[in-house]
């Protein structure tokens, strides 16, 4: 073992690269987050790359992930929830007032909880940083912190019952800001092909949307009030196939559908365990398979 570096040592010398104290994760908690799934992911990081792309950004987990891994690289993180843009935006440019808007609604929320979030659940803030403050405060405190709109595009998520949720994690807010500054990342609010139709050769994209249903009675894809449909995952794959063609590497999360499987036929695809995270039952969130689809063939990468 003499020579090598353990894993708290290499971590130690990339912090000393980094002009930040801690590393950030996610500040909102996206239902289908892979939080989980990372070491899995992993294996997927190409050696070099020129842009990162993640169009269904969600709780950007995997981004986080990455700059732990690789602390400077070009990236474009994008999600068509304008709603969740803004609050990127905001933690970016903005963070001392959102972090004073929240400390605001950790005031209200101690002295009526439950009234306090229908309350805030029923306004439609004009201002940005009271709309991003506005998100993080529901998606702290509303059931199982699940996102979800209705047809309106209301959210429409009842009360959690949490007992003491944090509401304003300033120290991750802060560190987030830094590095979204930092990395120069570029916020866009629009779809996975307008997101993605610059990319080239030697690029690297996730695409991580939301999943085929595996059941008639688990159709979860409300983040926004569009939906995604069976036709929505085809033309998915249809683009996966156009970026394939033009040199980019490219993968892929999705359900263990088969006719997912049958839409990227000729890919690599590896089906891996996961919890599910917004099952209301704790029993009802094990044994559940997710597929990794990927268009190398050449083995694993590393960074």
């Amino acid at each position: 073992m003499s020579g090598q570096k353990s894993p708290s040592e290499d971590r130690m010398k990339r912090r000393t690269a980094i002009p930040w104290a801690r590393y950030p994760r996610p500040f909102v908690k996206w239902a289908g987050g892979k939080g989980q799934l990372l070491q899995q992911l992993e294996q997927y990081l190409p050696q070099n790359f020129s842009t990162y792309y993640e169009p269904f950004l969600g709780g950007g987990a995997f981004f986080f992930h990455l700059v732990e891994r690789r602390p400077r690289f070009n990236a474009i993180l994008s999600d068509v929830n304008a709603q969740l843009i803004n609050a990127y935006d905001i933690v970016k440019n903005k963070v001392e007032g959102l972090i004073e808007e929240l400390r605001l609604h950790e005031v209200g929320y101690k002295l009526a909880p439950k009234d306090y979030y229908y309350q805030i659940r029923a306004e439609e803030p004009s201002d940005n940083i009271r709309k991003a403050a506005r998100l993080i405060f529901l998606n702290r405190t509303c059931y199982n912190g699940l996102y979800r709109v209705n047809r309106m595009g209301k959210f429409n998520v009842p009360f959690g019952r949490h007992k003491n949720p944090t509401i304003c994690d300033k120290e991750n807010l802060v560190a987030v800001s830094q590095i979204l500054r930092w990395s120069k990342a570029k916020l866009l609010a629009v779809d996975y092909r307008e997101a993605t139709k610059g990319a080239r050769k030697g690029d690297f994209i996730y695409f991580d949307p939301p999943y085929q249903p595996m059941s008639s009675t688990a159709n979860f894809t409300s983040y926004t009030d569009l939906g995604f449909s069976f036709d929505d995952q085809m033309r998915l794959g249809d683009w996966f196939r156009e970026l394939d063609k033009r040199g980019c590497r490219v993968f892929l999360s999705n359900s263990s559908k088969e006719e997912v499987r049958r839409i990227y036929r000729g890919y690599s695809v590896q089906e891996v365990e996961v919890l599910r995270a917004i099952s209301c039952r704790a029993d009802g969130r094990k044994g559940h398979t997710e597929f990794i689809v990927s268009n190398c063939d050449d083995g694993p990468g590393a960074i």
